[in-house]
This record gives structure tokens, sequence and C-alpha cells, in this order.
């Protein structure tokens, strides 16, 4: 599963890089799934050996930021159309759909991660 979230860790990055980019550069806060992204990354890494408790560790610790992710990329997007509906206007395209690109990549990311948790425990591994 660690060199999975590596694959994540890319497209989270890319995403956050293409929404900053797309932006003009000005908003900083385009870059968050590449915040995400690395810290899946640099958990990936430490889970990626041997130990199974420390693996099993670091992964619950990536599955936790990935919830976390969701929940908020998630909220901010459903804000963003309650808001915008709201006010009779548009939401932001860029930010929404970066938003809901990145709730849907980190929903699938746990799924794959409770799908993977729960294979270990049948087989006995953790």
């Amino acid at each position: 599963m660690a060199k999975i979230t590596l694959i994540f860790t890319v497209l989270l990055c890319t995403l956050g890089l293409a929404g900053f980019y797309g932006t003009g550069a000005i908003h900083k806060t385009a870059l968050i799934p590449s915040y995400f992204g690395l810290a899946l990354g640099v958990f990936a890494l430490l889970a990626n050996n041997a130990n199974e408790k420390r693996r099993a560790l670091f992964m619950h610790i990536n599955v936790t930021i990935a919830l976390l992710g969701f929940l908020g990329a998630a909220g901010r997007a459903i804000y963003a159309v309650v808001h915008a509906s709201s006010q009779g206007t548009a939401p932001d395209t860029i930010a929404l759909g970066s938003q809901l690109a990145m709730a849907v990549l980190l929903l699938i990311y746990v799924l794959l991660c409770v799908r993977s948790f729960i294979a270990a425990r049948r087989s006995g591994k953790v």
C-alpha cells in the first residue's frame, strides 16, 4: 500500500501545482492538495520497510491524513456551492474543480487503505 500511496502523492502534487499555475500563481491556497500529497509521501516512505508494526503505524497515519483532507476538501466544495447559490452567483470553477478532484482522490485512497487493512487483518499479518 505504501507504493500506491506514492502514486497518490504524485497525483495530489500535480493537482496542486496545476491549480496554482492555472490561476496565475496568485492563490497559494491552490497548493493545499500538494501539501497533503507531500505529507502522504513522507509517511509512505517511512512505511516502506520490513517492520510490520512500523508500516501499520505509518499507513494508519496516512489514512488519517487522507480522511481529514477528504473531509476538508468535500466540506469546502459543498460550502462554495451553497454560498454561491445563496448569493445568486456561480462558484469559482477552478477552485471548485480542484476541491472536488482532491476529495475524490482522497476518498479513493481512503477506501483502498481500508480494504488493505481489512485484508491484512484477515490474513493475520497485523
